[in-house]
Parts: structure tokens; C-alpha cells; sequence
């Protein structure tokens, strides 16, 4: 026991005879230090950030919401990226190490594999061109490949989607080859109803005319009144009409259900029959039977 302990006491005094744990603690101290201030720093710039788009109807140089949403996360990003990149140039100096040689062989490395990184070139290209040409924005719905969902944020580099049922999708911006944007023009609801071939069509005609003048009192989503095209198709069963209603932007979905319910209970209230599926059974013994008697 006496022996570790004139061990830690021997390496003590030459932590402190050299000035060790000096250096030491204030190195830990500058790095806290360090830290502290880009957080400050990050906080503040967040706040201004937004504290500049909040007024940005009142200026002479308006933005729409959607280009504001995007534009301010992508500043806040790249506000984080520049003060925390500085912050860790400067811890590297609080320890002693020459950031100039380091930066500078950086540079040289970074060159060299510049030559191989020819795709996040080409993500950081697109993404700029994306964010530039306003091609789409955050909180809008697109469809971008296989995925599908709400833009939740766009980068420099990359792109990110989440889906209706919550999946997370990353995509490269240099794969973005067609993007379809649901967001930025009116939606169209279509309704295909089917109505018997017993029954009265031209009724059928006018119960949904009727209704459809109807239907935009209760849904403020629609643009205009709902229009009956006619007949779309002769099926196997029924006559098919087709309806159409123009609505705002993603309200397509949630009118187009509005809508079916409506015209069920309607044309229920009135008497005419939607179709369903129906299977016609002959018994081959009864055909017989008959053929006899003949």
C-alpha cells in the first residue's frame, strides 16, 4: 500500500513539476469554453435566422411559406456546419497541434480525392439547383423515384422524404432524374359510380347533379362546383359515371371519400340501386328434368 502510494505522489510531482496538469486543466477549459460558445452562437444565429423570415410579407422581396421553410433549415444547417467546424479548429489549437500543416495537407488530400468523389459533386450541384430553381420545397408531397411523402428536408447533398406509414427516405440528390410535386396546383378528386343496368339512369343523372350543386356548402376544399362528366363505362354489371371535383392542393384523397359517401346515401335516399357483384347458379338436374317434359 505504501509503495502505490509514493507511486501516485512520485508521478504527481512530475505532473506538477512539469506544469502538466496545469496545461492539462486549462486545455479542458478552453475546449468547455470553445463548446459553450458555438452552442451560444448556434442558438443566436437559429433565432436571427428566423427572426429574418418572420417578417418577410412586409418586405419588398416576399418569399412563398414553402421557400421559406426550405431556405431557413438549410441556413440553420449550414450555420452549424461553419460554427462547429470552427469550433474544432480551435480545439485543435488548444491542444498544440499546427492547424496551418494540417489544413494545408488536408487541402492536398482533399484534392486527390476530390478526383474520386465525382457523385457528392454532383449531389452538392443538384442540390443547389434544386434549392435555387425551386423545383420543391419542405412540407411539400412529391414523388420522387419508388418514394413517396412529405419533403422533411432538403440539403446541399441530400434529401429527405417521409412517407404516410413513417418511413424515413434518404435520397442522394444526384439520383433525383423526375420529380412529381402534388403541392403546388389545385388536385383533382374523380369519384367513378356504378348504377344498375335496371335501373333509371336519367334519375341516377339528376340525384348526383343535384347533389354535386350541393356539396361545396360543406367542403370549403373545393375550388368549384363538382362536374358529372356522364357515362364512363358499360360494365359487366352497371353503367358507370364518372364525377370530378377540383379541390386544393393534397385534398384530393379526402374529398374523393367525402364524395362516395355522399353519393351512397344519396342515391340510397332515392332508390337507385349501386350493383353488386351477383352469381347466376343453374342446376343441371332441373335442365334435364325439363328437357324431358319437352
Amino acid at each position: 500500500m505504501d509503495w502505490l502510494i509514493n507511486q501516485w505522489g512520485q508521478i504527481f510531482d512530475y505532473l506538477a513539476e512539469h506544469q502538466i496538469l496545469e496545461t492539462v486543466g486549462l486545455a479542458t477549459v478552453r475546449i468547455i469554453l470553445i463548446l459553450f460558445g458555438a452552442w451560444i452562437i448556434t442558438r443566436i444565429g437559429k433565432g436571427l435566422i428566423l427572426k429574418l423570415f418572420m417578417h418577410r410579407k412586409k418586405g419588398p422581396f416576399t418569399i412563398s411559406e414553402r421557400r421559406e421553410a426550405t431556405l431557413t433549415k438549410l441556413l440553420e444547417n449550414t450555420l452549424v456546419y461553419m460554427v462547429y467546424f470552427t469550433a474544432f479548429i480551435m480545439i485543435l489549437e488548444s491542444l498544440g497541434l499546427q492547424v496551418g500543416a494540417l489544413l494545408a495537407g488536408a487541402g492536398i488530400a482533399g484534392l486527390a480525392i476530390g478526383f474520386g468523389a465525382q457523385n457528392l459533386v454532383k449531389d452538392i450541384i443538384t442540390g443547389f439547383f434544386i434549392i435555387f430553381e425551386d423545383q420543391f420545397s419542405v412540407g411539400d408531397f412529391v414523388r420522387i423515384g419508388q418514394s413517396e411523402g412529405v419533403v422533411d428536408e432538403i440539403g446541399l447533398r441530400t434529401t429527405k422524404i417521409k412517407t404516410w406509414t413513417g418511413e424515413h427516405h434518404i435520397i442522394p440528390n444526384g439520383n433525383i432524374q423526375e420529380v412529381i410535386n402534388f403541392s403546388i396546383h389545385n388536385s383533382v378528386a374523380v369519384v367513378d359510380v356504378g348504377v344498375s343496368y335496371e335501373g333509371d339512369i336519367n334519375l341516377a343523372e339528376k340525384v348526383l347533379t343535384e347533389l354535386l350543386e350541393r356539396l361545396p356548402a360543406d367542403n370549403p376544399e373545393m375550388v368549384k362546383t363538382p362536374e358529372l362528366l356522364g357515362v364512363q363505362n358499360l360494365g359487366a354489371s352497371d353503367v358507370v359515371f364518372r364525377v370530378i371535383a377540383e379541390v386544393e392542393p393534397m385534398q384530393h384523397w379526402a374529398i374523393a371519400r367525402k364524395m362516395r359517401k355522399a353519393i351512397k346515401e344519396e342515391l340510397d335516399k332515392n332508390g337507385v340501386e349501386i350493383p353488386f357483384p351477383r352469381l347466376v347458379m343453374y342446376s343441371r338436374k332441373e335442365k334435364e328434368e325439363d328437357l324431358v317434359k319437352e
